[in-house]
């Protein structure tokens, strides 16, 4: 019996398997084995290079994904045993399968976001610059000297966050996105980054440049992030906005 450290889905997630087998083959033939535990909506394998040796099998329904992963958790399969797992995020098969009007996310859809959000934090930066430069003024007034402290403050917390912040030419599992503009959230950059397995997290920072954000991005490991790194690498959030992504 396989024991899973992700949430239950109808969605597994297969690694280890022998990536000298044709694709095509290779979906056919989980296909048919699988769809013995339950009915099956989609077989995917990856068609990157650095995702070879690994599939997502959708499932209808949960328990047909359960009953395949525990009958099937360490099977030889092409002279290699299968290593099988919850996936961690819904597959988008699933999604539309659940709701008819669901659009996977894609560029166009992250423009969009950054539309909506950019006028929304336009707004949001207006009132919080008000709302600062009456704090500001009212210090000034009572002769308070914390605007110093504070500055310092500030100071020291953005020399911290940069020392974890160099570049480094070797895959990891954290990756740092930069040249990101003021609409980009953690929401919208996930937006692009949860399309790649093993997707953690995001960390959307402001730099020293006004209007220009930069990112942390998590994974679970160094292999999952370089699939996400070359996808994303020069990928235009809007028009004049290439993001960069690096190892960090």
């Amino acid at each position: 019996m396989s024991s899973s450290t992700n949430q239950p889905n109808t969605t597994l997630y297969i690694n280890n398997l022998n990536d000298k087998i044709n694709k095509e083959e290779l979906r056919s033939q989980l296909y048919a084995l699988f769809t013995t535990y339950g009915k099956m909506i989609d077989v995917v394998a990856s068609k990157s290079q650095r995702m070879r040796g690994q599939a997502f099998l959708v499932f209808a329904d949960l328990a047909g994904a359960t009953t395949a992963m525990r009958a099937c958790e360490g099977m030889i399969f092409y002279d290699k045993p299968l290593h099988i797992d919850y996936a961690k995020t819904k597959s988008y098969a699933t999604s539309r399968k659940e709701d008819p009007s669901f659009v996977p996310p894609t560029s166009a859809n992250a423009s969009a976001l950054l539309v909506q959000k950019g006028r929304a934090d336009k707004k949001r930066q207006r009132e919080e610059e008000e709302t600062a430069e009456g704090e500001r003024k009212a210090k000034r007034d009572k002769g308070d000297d914390d605007d110093e402290e504070m500055e310092i403050d500030d100071e020291e917390d953005k020399n911290e966050h940069a020392s974890g912040e160099v570049p480094v030419s070797h895959p990891t599992a954290r990756l740092l996105c930069t040249n990101l503009p003021q609409e980009v959230s953690d929401g919208v950059l996930s937006v692009l980054f949860q399309q790649y397995h093993g997707f953690k997290t995001t960390n959307v920072t402001p730099t020293d440049v006004p209007g220009v954000k930069k990112a942390q991005v998590m994974f679970d490991s160094a292999q999952l992030a370089s699939v996400a790194k070359e996808a994303l690498h020069g990928f235009t959030l809007k028009k004049d906005w290439v993001m960069s992504v690096f190892y960090i």
